[in-house]
């Protein structure tokens, strides 16, 4: 028998959040493989394909996820199982409080434009035989 892709123990800790499942498992191997939804096996007894893609959606709108890694960070962190000193935040991931500052208005350097040293065109321009 293959091993599970979702232990017990595990699915005692996400079940209150996601109580599918089979369409998790489905969801896991979706991921886990790269096969396209609709050649998920139906030997896995996921249901469809579609419908594992459907819950995905759903939980993903309903902000199910982001809970749940809520839950795996305490989960792991009560068996000191994540390492902080490999951790790193910055502005993509956390937004700044104060929101983003704007950039500076960029002044112009002289009144006109220098004539181009490179241009074929200006007058007395270097030209080719």
């Amino acid at each position: 028998m293959a091993k599970p892709l979702l232990d017990d123990a595990l699915w005692s800790k996400i079940e209150p959040l996601l109580p599918d499942r089979s369409a998790l498992t489905g969801i896991l191997f979706v991921l886990r493989t790269g096969i396209p939804w609709e050649y998920l096996p139906k030997e896995m007894g996921c249901g469809s394909g579609m419908t594992c893609w459907r819950r995905l959606r759903d939980w993903q709108a309903a902000g199910v996820w982001q809970q749940l890694h809520q839950v795996m960070l305490v989960h792991l962190q009560s068996y000191a199982q994540i390492d902080w000193t490999r951790v790193s935040v910055d502005g993509a991931s956390i937004p700044d409080p104060q929101g983003a500052r704007k950039p500076a208005r960029i002044r112009p350097t002289g009144a006109n434009w220098a004539a181009s040293t490179t241009s074929p065109s200006m007058h007395g321009g270097y030209r080719s035989r």
